[in-house]
């Protein structure tokens, strides 16, 4: 991979996704990324395999929770552990596979152009499954109207790249929704910071293996109670919302 001039890290949150844990990070460090794998509090069984790959590889590091947290939580543990380590940006990747890693680079080149931005992927409508695409239609709406802005083209979207620096300052600050409302939740508060977000294209791979960790019920409360919070947060700020210059215009 061509030299960059950011030194960046991939952050994997992994809560029982044994089988398909071995491969994402095989693919991860093919391409010279190291990798911070995040525990959040998985069974027996997916433990021993995260304890296996990091005595693997040195470039490998495993962080603990001591229960399930959720993912939310797990990611934000990952990225002020990749901060101390010096690395200047995170990748999220999500452990179950579906994210497409040839993406990478497109990625690391956005954010090497633009350091201080974060680089969100977008799934294509049409490639998701019906099930998914209310809900999703539902937040894009609703962040639309918090940051006063359409440059955030998918909100929910777990494959994104984010600066250590401008990130940790939120995260000193703020707490972030720990499980399914974290990745909206940190995408519009790093916004409203100031940061810019470029969005690109990616694909998702929707396997019937993989297990959803979706909540109907709770989750769904949580992700309501997330847009009601940020929808009062974002009355104060509706005018230097609203007067921000040149939003982002890339898919």
């Amino acid at each position: 991979m061509k030299a960059l001039a950011i030194n960046p890290c991939v952050i994997i949150p992994v809560y029982n996704h044994p089988s398909k844990i071995w491969a994402v990070v095989d693919a991860i460090r093919q391409k010279g990324l190291p990798c911070v794998l995040v525990d959040d509090g998985s069974e027996p069984n997916c433990a021993a395999v995260l304890v296996n790959i990091s005595h693997s590889d040195d470039a490998v590091y495993l962080l603990r929770m001591d229960e399930n947290r959720g993912k939310g939580a797990a990611v934000c543990k990952g990225l002020k552990y990749a901060h101390d380590l010096g690395f200047s940006h995170a990748l999220q990747v999500d452990a179950d596979g579906q994210h497409d890693l040839t993406d990478i680079p497109k990625f690391l080149t956005e954010a090497a152009a633009a350091p201080q931005a974060v680089v969100s992927g977008c799934r294509r409508y049409q490639d998701m499954p019906p099930s998914r695409r209310s809900g999703r239609k539902l937040t894009d709406f609703w962040v639309c109207v918090n940051t006063v802005s359409k440059s955030i083209k998918d909100s929910m979207c777990g494959y994104r790249l984010y600066p250590l620096a401008e990130t940790l300052v939120l995260l000193n600050r703020k707490r972030i929704g720990a499980r399914m409302d974290f990745d909206t939740d940190i995408l519009v508060r790093l916004y409203w910071q100031g940061l810019d977000v470029i969005n690109i294209e990616t694909n998702i791979r929707y396997q019937d293996d993989i297990p959803s960790h979706f909540d109907i019920v709770q989750d769904n409360v949580r992700i309501t109670w997330m847009h009601t919070r940020l929808f009062f947060g974002m009355l104060p700020r509706f005018f230097s919302l609203w007067l921000r210059k040149a939003p982002n215009k890339r898919t």
